[in-house]
């Protein structure tokens, strides 16, 4: 930033927005220093207590606290955080029609690398949280906890999960809230918007073939190890895997007007009605596979004896690891001679309960500000920091919320990690409003 940019506070929600676009944050290398200070100094003159902290001094986490003035009703109270990351995906300019890091205002939307995921939610929460302390308000019970991370986009090693195993004291919290959900979906002709009680975790494997190295030109003196590996993409491909919808899932289903007893013919009847709505949404009830990375030979004239094929695979969080690999080494049946399964990283399936304080806070908010919208709770088909703070803090409820007005979610999946990334002024406005109105509603 200029020095003038530096000397002059944001005045809405869009001006801290462009302040963090215009820092190139992309991870990695992350350099979020830079914007987390900034965020800090405008926290700390709003009167919360803050910490920036991290492994390294170069990438630090900030965390920043509100307590109720009562000592006794701060600590009987709940803890709510407000989660963001600030680190992105990298951008190419030439690929833009505007400089992804201009923070360019251009007919009522923002455009920028981290304008859907997720400065925007960033720049909205901190802005709830300024306005709050600025109008002199305090919880009444509990603490507010505006947490800004590192590092989440390779993993959250530098982010998440250091802050919840060095600093739990810092890190712990009652009931959180992250990305991963509010973006509206239509079908049947009503619009309902996505509460994101849970994820799925991957649960990434390596296929290893092995044969015989020959010479190219004379292929019956060899065996070829990236042939053998052939009809197995395709048998990963094509595998339809059973539905293991968890009790969300069988509500948002529901919600939408399906017959959730009957998963199968629920989704059938979501991809004639609205294929790319199941597209999206499909995935949260099943194992998913895809077949990402095959890698063989170095040399155009010799035959491979060995290849693997990496596969991304993402399992809901109903299903034990061991019940996982089962199902994969099922699909993959019968596996040809020579090869071998290796399993890779693994993160369990997570998540909250679709109800209690804030789960009805959510919905009481959007009865009032969408009342024409139905609720239902979703999954992510990936998954975000939430999963360290479910694992960290087993207690912890943790969704996925950043309410849009306007964009709807086929979009919004479209346009995030994408060129001409971009979020509408109103759009940040509603989340904004939602996320000072709720920590209301939650600390009093």
């Amino acid at each position: 930033m200029s020095s003038s940019e530096t000397e002059t506070a944001p005045r809405s929600a869009t001006e801290l927005l462009q302040r963090l676009i215009r820092l190139n944050t992309v991870n990695p290398p992350g350099n979020e220093r830079t914007a987390n200070a900034f965020l800090a100094g405008l926290l700390e003159d709003a009167g919360f207590a803050v910490t920036l902290v991290g492994r390294t001094p170069e990438r630090p986490n900030l965390v920043a606290e509100l307590r109720a003035d009562d000592p006794g009703a701060a600590d009987a109270g709940p803890v709510l955080g407000l989660l963001s990351h600030v680190d992105t995906v990298l951008a190419a300019p030439e690929d833009w029609q505007h400089d992804p890091w201009s923070g360019a205002l251009v007919d009522g939307e923002i455009w920028g690398r981290g304008a859907i995921d997720m400065k925007s939610q960033t720049a909205a929460e901190v802005w709830a949280a300024l306005e709050l302390a600025r109008s002199g308000w305090r919880p009444a019970r509990g603490t507010l906890k505006v947490f800004v991370v590192v590092d989440e986009e390779t993993g959250g090693s530098e982010g998440a999960v250091w802050l919840c195993a060095n600093r739990p004291d810092l890190a712990r919290c009652d009931l959180l809230l992250n990305e991963g959900g509010g973006a509206p979906l239509s079908f049947r002709g009503r619009r309902h918007y996505g509460i994101c009680t849970g994820e799925k975790g991957p649960l990434r494997f390596t296929l290893h073939a092995s044969g015989t190295a020959a010479h190219a030109a004379t292929p019956g003196l060899g065996d070829n190890a990236l042939v053998r590996l052939a009809p197995l993409i395709t048998r990963l491909a094509e595998a339809e895997l059973p539905f293991d919808v968890d009790p969300a899932i069988v509500a948002m289903l529901d919600g939408l007007g399906l017959d959730a007893g009957d998963p199968a013919a629920a989704y059938a009847a979501l991809r004639a009605e609205a294929p790319a709505l199941s597209a999206a949404i499909e995935p949260m009830g099943r194992i998913t596979f895809s077949p990402n990375i095959v890698s063989a030979g170095d040399k155009i004239n010799v035959i491979p004896d060995r290849a693997e094929l990496r596969v991304d695979c993402r399992v809901p969080p109903n299903l034990t690891t061991e019940q996982a690999q089962q199902r994969i080494l099922d699909a993959l049946a019968p596996l040809p001679d020579g090869v071998t399964v290796e399993w890779g990283m693994t993160v369990p399936g997570n998540h909250s309960p679709a109800e209690g304080p804030l789960f009805d806070a959510l919905r009481g908010w959007l009865v009032e500000h969408a009342p024409e919208a139905g609720i239902v709770p979703t999954f992510l088909p990936g998954f975000t920091d939430s999963r360290t703070w479910r694992q960290a803090f087993p207690d912890c409820v943790a969704y996925g919320f950043f309410p849009h007005r306007n964009l709807e979610l086929g979009e919004q999946a479209g346009r995030m990690h994408a060129k001409n990334e971009r979020i509408d002024v109103e759009d940040l406005d509603f989340a904004t409003r939602c996320f000072r109105d709720v920590t209301v509603e939650i600390l009093g």
